[in-house]
């Protein structure tokens, strides 16, 4: 049986619920002294809670899903790293003393020991779900170097030794969150180390000596060694790591007037095949960030495991860019003769226009003119299987410029068209070009008198064409950054569409520094 609540405004909290269960509906006020038994008010804070959590789930605006190859790529970068910062590791002096048969008490002392090397050979890296990463290492082995004394009755002797270590296995839990400015966290919740082999070489004239209680030290090298391997993991992950992965940029900073805002809006989700990122991905004017007037919609992912990494830009990603620049006012554009190529034909006076409108000349002879393209509402864009595809309003205001350099209003067009989008990705920036349809005219106002539009028509495609639209495009052409981590670069891109998003996937390379 099905459980739906809605949430009314009255009762306890300012809201009642209406809980339908099998078909009924029953309306109870939440918590109503005296009205309600347990079971009731059990039911009916679960329902609240229900609809508490329906109500706060944030879709995200851009996804990041990390596959598996994508994983195994970062794991060994990761184990790189990883094998240099345990070959420095510093063990701690060990020093006891022990029985020996038929030589009494025996005083020992362990010191300066030096790691040689580790090597990780085997390991593997797996999401798990609910958790983060778990990081597997089998195998291993390490080699290390120091110095012994020893002092029994009244011999005192010293020397060297060499250290062994051999399968080493080693499980490490990493917990993935995010903080209160929605940078991504990450933590070792877990580590476990386990040494099955160690062997001692003595040297000195009292080398046989220790191989008679070998077994007492080397547990306790054993033990040693496995407790300084995980607090160096945890060391690392906390120092290295985590720097690392707060690299990726919670906002960044398009130009004076744009941003966009990638903040996690939830822990990193790890499932069985994918580490998955969801993010606000949002544009907002630097000068006055307001409310979108809209939500995103959730994303149907879908399971391709072709590349490393795949990012999922939804419309309302894009719709943002829209609204943040028409309220920045970076949608407006003044169109002036010297911005017309010379070849496409079109000159921009009064005396040219009047062939289309024959009283321009009696009312302004002989007069340069200019365009202003304006946008009256934010364009609104949609993406499904064929593209990205949308339908831009334009108000082109006519003007003729005065002697005085003031400016006469002519007539104000209103121009729409279809206008389709060509996606790529550039040295990680998502980039465009705009290709125009042809472009429908109606006239809003007119200064000059009636004229008919039909002969406008070309012109205002030459004037679109061949002045509006490269500029738009050279700006698309600069790109908007993606949401990377510190010097990553993307090869292989991949680019499709789906129902509401764009879907880019690639293949990633790390740059070391140096």
């Amino acid at each position: 049986m099905a459980l739906h609540a809605t949430l009314t405004n009255s009762s306890l909290f300012g809201r009642d619920i209406k809980v339908v269960w099998a078909g009924r509906a029953q309306h109870c006020t939440a918590l109503q002294e005296g009205r309600m038994g347990m079971q009731s008010v059990a039911l009916a804070c679960g329902a609240l809670a229900l609809c508490l959590a329906l109500t706060t789930a944030t879709n995200p605006g851009f996804v990041v899903r990390m596959t598996q190859a994508g994983l195994d790529y970062a794991h060994q970068q990761g184990i790189s790293i990883l094998e240099k910062e345990l070959a420095q590791l510093r063990l701690p002096d060990i020093s006891g003393e022990t029985r020996v048969l038929h030589v009494g008490k025996v005083r020992y002392e362990f010191s300066r020991l030096r790691l040689r090397d580790f090597h990780l050979p085997h390991s593997r890296i797996t999401p798990v779900s609910n958790m983060g990463l778990q990081v597997s290492i089998s195998n291993a082995f390490a080699e290390l170097d120091g110095d012994w004394r020893v002092k029994f009755l009244f011999i005192r002797d010293h020397g060297s030794f060499n250290l062994k270590v051999e399968n080493i296995y080693m499980k490490i839990v990493l917990r993935l969150g995010s903080d209160t400015t929605g940078k991504p966290t990450i933590s070792t919740s877990d580590c476990s180390a386990r040494i099955s082999k160690v062997r001692v070489l003595f040297s000195g004239k009292l080398g046989w000596l220790y191989n008679l209680f070998h077994s007492v030290i080397e547990s306790k090298l054993r033990k040693s060694l496995e407790r300084k391997v995980c607090d160096n993991v945890a060391k690392s992950v906390h120092n290295e790591l985590q720097s690392y992965i707060r690299t990726l940029p919670v906002t960044a900073r398009i130009d004076d007037k744009i941003g966009i805002d990638y903040s996690l809006v939830a822990p990193p989700r790890a499932t069985a095949q994918s580490l998955d990122a969801d993010l606000k991905g949002e544009f907002y004017s630097l000068g006055h960030r307001s409310p979108v007037p809209f939500s995103p919609l959730p994303l149907a992912f879908p399971s391709d495991h072709e590349r490393m990494v795949y990012f999922g830009a939804s419309s309302y990603f894009f719709n943002t860019a829209g609204i943040a620049y028409h309220k920045a006012g970076a949608l407006v554009f003044e169109i002036t003769e010297a911005m017309i190529p010379k070849e496409s034909g079109l000159i921009l006076d009064t005396s040219a226009f009047s062939a289309f409108i024959p009283q321009l000349e009696e009312m302004y002879p002989n007069m340069s003119m200019k365009f202003r393209l304006s946008t009256p509402t934010a364009p609104f864009l949609t993406i499904g299987p064929g593209g990205i595809s949308f339908q831009p309003i334009v108000d082109a205001q006519a003007y003729a410029i005065l002697p005085n350099s003031s400016l006469a209003p002519l007539f104000l067009l209103s121009l729409t068209g279809n206008v389709s989008a060509v996606i790529n990705v550039r040295s990680g920036r998502i980039v465009g070009s705009l290709d125009v349809g042809r472009i429908r005219l109606s006239l809003k106002d007119s200064a000059v008198g009636h004229f008919q539009l039909r002969t406008m028509q070309s012109l205002m495609n030459i004037l679109t064409s061949n002045a509006l639209l490269p500029r738009l495009n050279a700006r698309l052409d600069e790109g908007f950054p993606l949401p990377l981590l510190d010097r990553i670069q993307l090869s292989n891109i991949l680019v499709r569409f789906h129902q509401n998003f764009l879907l880019l996937g690639a293949d990633v390379r790390f740059q070391p520094r140096g």
